[in-house]
């Protein structure tokens, strides 16, 4: 699927991802800028988070309590290596049945479970943005 986006049409586009998730382990490409906490936090809301929704930059993982579910917003930005994630835990994360939204995923490539949707995200020059999303099992 490849779409093409602005902002106003932001809850359509993290409506229909939560619709068709064929994983609850979603990964987020993109460069910096490019708007992936922004569609992540439009789609936790899609999911059920009512709370407040931040990035987890500094933090690396935020927890959000769901009625019979937990979302795991995980950012890996900052992660030296895939031992350093590893150091946190991040596998209890990541195999835990529980959706999973992570930003900077190439950084812990090769901890990543098999089955995950990838969404790539791109800028656009005239500020819209272009979406490729694809699961891999």
């Amino acid at each position: 699927m490849v779409k093409t986006y602005t902002l106003k049409d932001l809850p359509q586009i993290a409506e229909e991802i939560v619709l068709n998730a064929t994983s609850k382990t979603i990964l987020f490409y993109g460069e910096m800028g490019v708007g992936k906490t922004t569609l992540i936090k439009e789609i936790a809301r899609r999911i059920g988070v009512d709370e407040m929704i931040n990035s987890p930059t500094y933090s690396i993982v935020n927890e959000y309590e769901l009625e019979n579910d937990k979302l795991f917003h995980l950012d890996c930005y900052r992660l030296a290596s895939e031992e350093e994630a590893l150091d946190f835990g991040v596998e209890d994360y990541l195999f835990s049945d529980h959706w999973n939204l992570i930003e900077w995923p190439g950084r812990i490539e090769n901890l990543l479970p098999e089955k995950k949707m990838i969404i790539e995200l791109s800028k656009n020059k005239n500020g819209s943005r272009t979406l490729k999303k694809r699961t891999v099992m």
